[in-house]
């Protein structure tokens, strides 16, 4: 009687709690991948910014600071570029996060709405 009783109330906590955990999965993967995204950038440019100061302490007359001058367009283009990536890829990992969290609210407003 206690076992049936105990099962049953396992079971409806872990069918209550069941949405819970399945967002708490999909925040913690968004973190990750936002983490990881924010990580990657930063590692670009720090390294864009590293070899533009290496190229800085080239500069020892005329000719090499117009050569320097010449590849700050470049390097402006590079960073132009990486942000826009890097904002691309943040749009994403923010819209299937959307996705996914609009996902698990219409299979729980159907699972609720069945047992009701």
């Amino acid at each position: 009687m206690y076992s049936e009783m105990f099962k049953s109330i396992s079971e409806q906590t872990e069918l209550a709690l069941s949405p819970y955990l399945k967002f708490n999965k999909l925040l913690t993967k968004n973190a990750e991948e936002l983490t990881e995204l924010q990580l990657a950038a930063v590692r670009a440019y720090s390294d864009l910014g590293i070899s533009q100061l290496k190229a800085m302490n080239e500069v020892k007359d005329m000719q090499s600071f117009t050569a320097f001058s010449g590849m700050q367009h470049q390097a402006l283009t590079e960073f132009a570029n990486q942000l826009t990536n890097d904002s691309k890829k943040i749009t994403a990992a923010a819209q299937t996060f959307k996705a996914d969290v609009e996902e698990l609210v219409t299979d729980n407003v159907k699972k609720t709405a069945t047992k009701a």
